[in-house]
């Protein structure tokens, strides 16, 4: 997967590429100022996340745009930086629809899209849309190759269990020029033999450091196909002001540091074979143009 090479470790930025409060952030214009800016300083890859709902339990909402009109508008926004899904939620989706916009995005985009899937992890939504929480992990198998189907084959065939019938008298355009990329975005309750084989790349988060050269080599021994599954993952990031203040880890999913400091912490990543780390600003109170050009500065150069 080219937008995740195993020599390097690129770094992604979760929309909206800022820090916030509140579960929606109070200036969502700002979201294409920023996503230029991440491309012009050379971060890697811009991921939207899928929360339809508010949930007062869970309080954020991500950039709380719709993830696929999101998507499309940076398009317009960028020209060379990937962008990605992290991720729709598969079982609440239509795949078909999945595969429509996915194949839209991507040709508006010129290529850059990467989709991202999830099974979802807040139960309460699902009885809102009338889906089966206990058989998530199936759907979202069973949507993942009913997208590749839709997008890689003409006419095709197909049969499962929780969607709809394809019988060769329909076909999905436009097609990809190339098949899209796809990655598992948490674990989606799938065994690592799925993980190794089927996805592109694999997103996770909460990840303790001391298990991650484990993860990485579990990947690489079960793995069957020709390309490896690029594995990376995402952390809420607070950069501090104090760009030489060591990094802490806090439950395996909050990093707090400075810039050179955060930079230490995932040298020591890239040399366990993590390829793509995916940063979630929100805990960082300071301006946005600031802090981007700060870790480019001191992130992005040193890698």
């Amino acid at each position: 997967m080219t937008h995740f090479q195993s020599s390097t470790l690129s770094f992604g930025l979760i929309a909206p590429f800022m820090g916030y409060q509140n579960h929606i952030p109070d200036d969502l214009t700002a979201i294409a100022d920023n996503a230029r800016l991440a491309e012009n300083l050379g971060f890697s890859a811009l991921w939207v996340r899928d929360v339809p709902f508010y949930d007062p339990h869970f309080g954020d909402v991500g950039q709380g745009l719709d993830p696929m009109v999101t998507l499309a508008f940076l398009s317009a926004h960028t020209k060379k930086i990937a962008l990605g899904t992290a991720g729709l939620i598969a079982p609440l989706r239509s795949p078909i629809h999945i595969a429509k916009s996915a194949v839209s995005v991507d040709k508006l985009s010129n290529g850059r899209f990467l989709l991202g899937l999830s099974s979802g992890d807040r139960p309460v939504e699902y009885p809102a849309f009338g889906a089966d929480f206990a058989g998530r992990a199936e759907a979202f198998r069973e949507s993942i190759e009913l997208i590749k189907t839709l997008t890689e084959q003409a006419f095709p065939h197909f049969h499962d269990k929780h969607y709809g019938d394809l019988t060769g008298n329909l076909d999905l355009l436009p097609k990809p020029d190339c098949p899209l990329p796809v990655v598992a975005i948490g674990r989606a309750r799938q065994e690592m033999d799925w993980l190794a084989n089927v996805p592109d790349a694999w997103l996770w988060h909460g990840v303790n450091p001391d298990d991650m050269a484990n993860i990485i080599k579990t990947l690489a021994d079960l793995r069957q196909k020709e390309t490896p599954t690029a594995f990376g993952y995402a952390q809420f990031v607070e950069v501090l002001a104090d760009k030489n203040a060591p990094a802490q880890l806090f439950n395996n999913i909050y990093l707090r540091g400075g810039a050179n400091g955060l930079a230490d912490f995932w040298a020591k990543e890239q040399e366990k074979g993590v390829t793509h780390l995916a940063l979630n600003l929100k805990p960082t109170q300071r301006p946005a143009d600031e802090v981007l050009t700060e870790l480019a500065e001191c992130v992005l150069a040193r890698f």
